[in-house]
């Protein structure tokens, strides 16, 4: 295996004290523009890199940022939305030559214990949140520690901590908007985890909407899974089951909506004869089944960008804040039509 480049290697290169390697590589006064210049030019020649754990240790940052997904594994790996977050948030990170640091842990617990983890041994200059709970330990124990973070999802933000947010209520009121003016009045929202907030947002707006519009639990509803196409495919098949079944279903990711769709299609019940889908996230996967699925469209590789460029800032001085993404749209597509005369009542 190949030797690592030291200071003591550039001196030697450039004709210098190991003293004035140090300076130049960590801009300190103490050295001529020229030496410097050469000095580094000598550095990237070597590929060296700073040590990040003795760079922690002298009190400077560690120059990586964490994320830590606390979720049942069995659904990371289908779900897309996660894929292109951290597209969007490396994207960022890469161009600042700040590494991400990533896990996944089984619970919200083990995601505290990791923060602590993390914070005792300076592997981390801030983190990135994701799924804030309706009840969330976190942003207490990274404000004790003093740990810069943002919170992707949240509407709140404090001293250390900042939050990017999507706007649930509004898109939900654009796929209520949709289906009721299709003329659906008995609708199910398929929806994700009980307990992240915006699961309960988006059960919330439900609600409000549907009520906006005279129609009551009876006839608008939430039932709650864990985002995999397994729950998704096992809540469909129990609400196309009931009496008087859903005219129109809303999964709150693609899988499942795929799932759901499939299930329709072994019932035999016809798509969007008999019964509309609508996915809350767009994909490949909403573009290619058939009929393809009507979906929300957002640019989430776009609110990984922004959640690490928040980071940064606030990294670099700046105020913590509220920073809300674009409010995504609603595509209509082949999976959604008005309900059969004999269907709706």
């Amino acid at each position: 295996m190949a030797r690592r480049p030291t200071i003591k290697d550039i001196a030697r290169q450039a004709g210098v004290s190991e003293s004035a390697v140090s300076f130049a590589l960590n801009d300190r006064p103490g050295v001529s523009r020229d030496t410097r210049a050469r000095i580094r030019r000598v550095a990237e020649e070597l590929g060296w890199q700073p040590n990040s754990a003795a760079r922690a240790l002298s009190g400077e940052r560690s120059g990586a940022v964490g994320l830590v997904l606390a979720r049942p594994a069995h659904t990371l790996g289908v779900e897309s939305f996660f894929l292109q977050l951290v597209s969007g948030i490396q994207e960022v990170l890469s161009a600042a030559r700040t590494a991400l640091l990533f896990q996944v842990v089984e619970d919200i617990d083990a995601e505290c214990a990791l923060y602590r983890r993390w914070w005792a041994e300076r592997r981390v200059d801030g983190v990135i949140v994701v799924d804030p709970r309706t009840r969330d330990p976190r942003p207490e124990l990274l404000g004790q520690l003093a740990l810069p973070a943002v919170t992707v999802g949240s509407a709140e933000s404090s001293a250390t901590l900042s939050s990017v947010r999507a706007d649930d209520a509004g898109a939900m009121a654009q796929v209520l908007d949709h289906l009721h003016g299709l003329g659906h009045r008995r609708i199910v929202h398929i929806a994700g985890l009980p307990g992240l907030a915006h699961t309960a947002r988006r059960m919330e707006s439900l609600r409000a909407e549907a009520a906006r519009r005279g129609l009551g639990p009876d006839r608008v509803r939430s039932v709650v899974t864990d985002y995999s196409d397994a729950e998704g495919a096992a809540a469909t098949r129990r609400v196309l089951a009931e009496p008087v079944p859903p005219t129109a279903l809303v999964y709150d990711n693609d899988v499942m909506a795929v799932a759901g769709s499939a299930v329709a299609a072994e019932l035999g019940i016809p798509v969007p004869g008999r019964l509309s889908i609508v996915a809350w996230d767009d994909s490949a996967l909403c573009r290619v089944t058939h009929p393809r699925l009507t979906a929300l469209v957002r640019d989430t590789a776009g609110f990984g960008r922004l959640a690490a460029g928040e980071l940064l800032a606030v990294l670099a001085g700046g105020p913590p804040g509220v920073r809300e993404s674009e409010r995504p749209r609603l595509e209509p597509r082949e999976s959604t039509a008005p309900p059969a005369a004999h269907t709706e009542s």
